[in-house]
């Protein structure tokens, strides 16, 4: 797992790219004071789970909208940004890996035909004007 920080504020925890090949039993990759969590699972055969089922609990009051990418078919181009909207890294994800964005921005390039992603976002979603600036604008 590759964490990336700001070098605005260097103890800022801004990207998570995570591979497919270091899934390895369970590992809570995004840290749990982030809004956007995720975990790997590797399992055999026969594992099995409690029943269960979530509950509500308290929001805050304001959020980010954090995103992740699961590649699923073909290659992304990940750009990341820092908080001054400078470059900070552009890993290329492959079959399995997945990138998390917690703050500081992103864009996305496509690099084979029929690629094909899971994303997943914060919620929720009240519109484009609510959700984002575009860096460059």
């Amino acid at each position: 797992m590759k964490k990336i920080y700001s070098k605005v504020e260097p103890n800022k925890l801004l990207h998570i790219v995570h591979r497919y090949e270091e899934i390895v039993d369970r590992t809570n990759v995004a840290p749990e004071e982030e809004f956007l969590q995720l975990a790997t699972l590797r399992m055999k055969k026969g594992t099995t789970f409690r029943p269960h089922k979530h509950i509500y609990k308290q929001g805050e009051d304001q959020v980010i909208a954090q995103e992740s990418w699961v590649v699923i078919k073909g290659k992304v181009k990940v750009i990341m940004f820092d908080l001054d909207d400078t470059i900070l890294e552009t890993p290329i994800l492959e079959v399995g890996d997945c990138s998390m964005t917690f703050a500081g921005g992103h864009t996305y390039e496509i690099l084979e035909d029929d690629t094909v992603v899971y994303e997943y976002k914060t919620g929720p979603y009240t519109g484009i004007e609510n959700d984002k600036v575009f860096i460059n604008d």
